[in-house]
């Protein structure tokens, strides 16, 4: 939200570009006290780089006589030659106490100041606990370098056998072209160019994803050997004023969700003998599909799929899906259907499929006993969702001998005889049921059982109170 001043400081950083230039004869180095002239030596106990004149006045100071002063040249082969940190605040006074409330350095001013009754402590006392959280985060996001390596390497393995299937369907289509004259070269050509269009759509998402991977790949590997370097080089201070970068940076990196397989396959099938339409006013055949058909994903529907009757044909239909969920939109699949009583194992009942040759397929049988049964329904000798299932096959359904009547009186055309199995009467001697008259049951209804559903399977078995003469009523 600063913007570039508001960076955390990477001391390291300083320090190794520090080393470069001594390395570089300590060129391009000035002193550190009148910022004139060049370095030639450094004081160990001020951390200062200090010329030939600084130097002699440092010397002559009662505070700094004693000082060690070492020459630029004996410091080539050190790792570490960084100044001391001073505070943002009070430049005068360097950072050597921490503030757990606000989680940052400070120096001696800043706790009777602005950190006053802030819980405080030296740098040296809190570098183990602050220290060892971060290492906890580093642990967590070491494995994540790996696994995107192998994505990566199994990014390159689809890559090849996806160019390779590509080059196999391609001589697939070249095969089948070869004697045809110029429509089904024509037809030929326009298959390849299918295929190509596939292949680069295929290897632009191989692609994409590869950049991805490898993106964050980086981005993991910087945030690792960044913080393996500050956790192996850094100084206590260094850690602390840098730990809050890391832990953000290494926890964003840790949250970051990829998928470790790749987001497209090889499968790209031909098919010679499906229509293609006309070329030049001829049929041609061959079209190439990345469809297959995937077991786990096909549908069963039908209202007959757990229910039946005796000697009734009973059908559902097989609707054939991708691996994405998506209809086939084409026939020609291997279908197996088996229906088997599970009292007579050794008898199954003969089924019918039939290809609707856009993916879904009917399927019938006609069972001729009641009982349970076993359906099994596979495609490519892989079981279908939901199968194997049981239907259960109850008897033959009996239809109504009587009408669907409101009253016996209009059914009959007036007849007095006229009788009903809701058990309704009506006065001035008529036997059957009649509007808003005893036992009428208020709605429509069979005259032959009395059932109130029109759809539904009949339960007269006979008797004195409704003679079936009588039943065969007139509907009006």
């Amino acid at each position: 939200m600063g913007g570039v001043k508001a960076l955390t400081i990477d001391h390291l950083a300083m320090n190794d570009v520090m080393l470069e230039s001594l390395r570089g004869e300590g060129q391009g180095l000035v002193c550190d006290l009148c910022s004139d002239r060049e370095v030639e030596k450094r004081c160990q106990t001020c951390k200062a780089n200090l010329c030939h004149f600084c130097c002699q006045a440092h010397r002559r100071q009662k505070k700094t006589t004693y000082h060690t002063m070492v020459d630029l040249k004996d410091l080539k082969g050190c790792s570490r030659i960084g100044k001391p940190i001073l505070c943002p605040a009070h430049p005068a006074e360097e950072l050597r106490l921490f503030c757990e409330l606000c989680d940052r350095p400070v120096c001696r001013d800043c706790v009777v100041g602005e950190h006053r009754e802030h819980p405080c402590d030296f740098t040296s006392n809190v570098i183990h606990k602050h220290g060892d959280s971060v290492r906890e985060l580093l642990k967590g996001t070491q494995p994540h370098v790996q696994a995107l390596e192998e994505a990566l390497a199994q990014i390159k393995g689809t890559n090849s056998a996806l160019q390779a299937r590509v080059e196999a369907v391609a001589n697939d289509v070249r095969s089948f072209s070869e004697g045809y004259i110029k429509a089904i070269e024509e037809h030929r050509d326009k298959l390849l160019q299918q295929l190509e269009d596939i292949r680069v759509q295929k290897e632009n998402s191989l692609q994409l994803q590869k950049a991805q991977l490898e993106q964050l790949l980086e981005d993991m590997r910087t945030g690792v050997e960044f913080t393996e370097h500050l956790l192996t080089s850094g100084s206590d201070l260094e850690i602390l004023i840098t730990k809050g970068v890391v832990v953000e940076r290494l926890t964003k990196l840790n949250k970051v969700e990829y998928s470790a397989h790749p987001g497209v396959t090889e499968k790209i099938a031909f098919s010679p003998k499906e229509k293609a339409g006309l070329c030049r006013g001829y049929e041609v055949y061959g079209a190439i599909s990345t469809k297959e058909v995937d077991p786990a994903k096909c549908v069963l529907q039908g209202e007959d799929l757990y229910r039946a009757r005796e000697k009734q044909t009973a059908f559902f239909t097989l609707l054939c899906k991708d691996a994405a969920g998506e209809n086939m939109g084409k026939g020609g699949d291997n279908i197996q259907v088996a229906v088997v009583p599970k009292d007579k194992k050794d008898s199954p009942v003969k089924t019918m499929v039939h290809d609707n040759k856009d993916g879904t397929y009917c399927v019938s049988y006609t069972p001729k006993d009641p009982g349970v049964y076993t359906v099994w329904v596979c495609v490519k000798e892989r079981h279908v969702q939901g199968s194997p299932f049981t239907v259960t096959v109850r008897k033959r359904h009996r239809s109504h001998p009587g009408v669907f009547h409101c009253c016996t009186f209009c059914s009959s055309g007036g007849q007095k005889t006229a009788r009903c199995a809701c058990g309704g009467t009506m006065p001035g001697g008529y036997l059957g049921c009649g509007h808003g008259h005893k036992g009428h049951p208020g709605r429509p209804h069979w005259s032959c059982c009395g059932k109130f559903t029109e759809k539904s399977e009949c339960t007269w078995a006979g008797g004195q109170s409704a003679p079936r003469s009588l039943l065969r009523t007139v509907a009006l």
